[in-house]
């Protein structure tokens, strides 16, 4: 689990500009293909995307979402 946070980290460290949307947690759910309340539970648990607050709306960067995913793929692949 390190290996993914600090994968998630890394791309956190480099410059880059804002995207065009931030996707909402049912936008991340849909992703893989999981109820929404994954995403909560993962959210919870701290191991899933890195997500941050809006006020009170919980948005996730499309980029730390695919190094979250590319994270897991690697760990698959090993």
């Amino acid at each position: 689990m390190a290996e993914r946070r600090l994968a998630v980290a890394q791309v956190a460290d480099t410059p880059r500009t804002l995207p065009a949307r931030y996707l909402t947690p049912s936008d991340v759910a849909v992703l893989p293909g999981v109820p929404i309340e994954t995403v909560y539970q993962w959210r919870r648990k701290r191991t899933g995307p890195r997500g941050f607050r809006v006020g009170r709306h919980l948005r996730y960067d499309p980029d730390d979402v695919r190094a979250w995913v590319e994270s897991l793929m690697e760990g698959a692949a090993a």
